[in-house]
Order: structure tokens, then sequence, then C-alpha cells
């Protein structure tokens, strides 16, 4: 790997990120990149589209309370086992935020459409719903192979920021995502991929039987960065689990807007960051 594609920081690899991104992430447990979050929110990068695959939680709910996004797209923001997205639902009723509603499936097909190189994925599932109606970008028509057979069309969605944390990267740019296959999907499809690993290995992943499987091709990584425990405080499979005493103090924090911008300054702009 040019080794002027491994970024000296997370600072660093987040600069490759313009306002007004269409930026990818993953489902909390798949490898959501939070130092490199909390480096994106030091910096100025604003009028986010936030495409969730397919859904998101404290990431989202931090980008969204900060003022960083002006559309977010997911199946679903929430905490989770800790509760509602307190920042994601003030920004939805105050109409700070627009919000681009969809389903997992949905999400994964426009995404495959791209990694496919093909204009549009066709998905039957969504007939019946509000969503159809709601989204003008999904265009219903006939089956043309059939008849009294309607089928929706989605058409293809390209990132141009896919974002995800991972294990394991080594000097070549492969990335080791492991099971997570949604991150390798969104490396396929996305025009530009960055990634913050835990470590960088000095053997060759593609070439070991044990980690080539689950090993994203260093030919769709552009830039990587170190950060340990880059992951935290949501977890990072098989390495460290999810810090939920710190989730449950974000959920109490951020259920008012005062104490939202406690936590920001505290845990983003504050130590945190002289830790990061």
């Amino acid at each position: 790997m040019d080794a002027a594609l491994i970024a000296g920081s997370v600072q660093e690899l987040v600069a490759a990120i313009p306002d007004g991104a269409l930026l990818c992430v993953p489902r909390d447990g798949s490898g959501v990149a939070m130092a490199a979050t909390r480096a994106l929110l030091r910096g100025g990068v604003g009028n986010l589209h936030l495409l969730a695959v397919p859904s998101s939680g404290i990431q989202a709910d931090l980008l969204i309370g900060a003022g960083r996004v002006a559309v977010v797209e997911a199946a679903g923001i929430t905490l989770g086992e800790y509760g509602l997205a307190p920042a994601f639902n003030r920004a939805v009723r105050g109409a700070r935020v627009r919000l681009l509603d969809a389903t997992c499936p949905a999400i994964h097909a426009s995404l495959q459409a791209a990694e496919k190189g093909l204009p549009f994925m066709p998905l039957r599932g969504l007939i019946g719903s509000d969503l159809v109606r709601h989204r003008p970008d999904w265009r219903q028509i006939d089956n043309p192979f059939g008849q009294d057979d309607p089928i929706v069309l989605l058409p293809a969605c390209r990132p141009d920021i896919s974002l995800f944390h991972a294990a394991l990267a080594d000097r070549q740019g492969n990335v080791w995502v492991g099971r997570d296959r949604e991150c390798m999907t969104m490396a396929h499809a996305a025009k530009t991929t960055l990634v913050t690993v835990e470590e960088i290995v000095e053997f060759d992943l593609m070439a070991d039987a044990r980690y080539a499987p689950g090993t994203l091709p260093g030919l769709y990584v552009e830039r990587i960065a170190v950060a340990s425990r880059g992951a935290w405080p949501l977890g990072l499979t098989d390495r460290y689990p999810p810090d939920g005493e710190h989730l449950r103090l974000y959920a109490r924090a951020a259920a008012s807007e005062e104490g939202f911008a406690r936590y920001l300054e505290e845990q983003v702009h504050g130590r945190r960051a002289a830790a990061e």
C-alpha cells in the first residue's frame, strides 16, 4: 500500500469528507467509526446526506444533534435498549432535518444496484406500504414479463463516502471486515471508502486463508487510519463489547438540548479530544 494512503491521524482521514457529501455508515455492531465521527464533529463539515445501512444509533444522533446533517435516510434511528434517539427525534419534529424513510431491504437493494453497475434494482416487498407514496424516487411499474404483477424500482445509490471501522488492515490496503458483509457492499457501491482500524498487520490478509473470505480488497479502499478502540462506545465484533454505562450516560444527557450540548463539549471537544 502506498504510504500516502495511510493517514497520519483520524482527523486527516475525515478531512476527505466534503460538505454536502452523501455519507454512508453501517448499523451499530457492524464496525461504526465513532472515533472518526468525533473527529468529523471537531471539523466544520456539514449539510450531510447521512445514509444508514440500514439503521444507526448514537453515531447518527450525534451528527444530527450537532446540526451536521441535512438529510437522513434510514430504516430506523434508535439507541436500541438504551431508548429512543433524542437528538434525531427533536430534529425531525422541529423540521431541522429531512427524513427519507426506508426499509432494510430497500437500502441494501439500492446499494447492490450501484455495486453491480445497474441503474436500479427491483423490490417487491414495498408494495402496499405508505413508503412508496412518500418516496417519489421509487417507482412502481408493471412487470414487463407478467400481467397484474407490479414491482417497485429503486434507483442505484452510490454514496460519495463510505465510512466504517474494522479490526485489521494490511500494508496492501486490504481490510478485514469479518462477517459484517454490509461494509463490503458499502465499499463496492461508494465512490470513496475511508476506514479506521484497530491495527495494521504485516502479513497479506488476502493471502491468508483464515482472513481472505472476510477481507475487502484494497482496490476499494482510499484511506486508512489507525484508531484503537475506534468504535467506542459501541462494540466491535469479537474485540470488545459496547460500553453500556456510557451509552446510558449519553441517552440521559441527550434527552435535552442543554444536556446534549454539555455531552458534545465534554465528550467530543473536551477531554475526549485530548485523548484522541
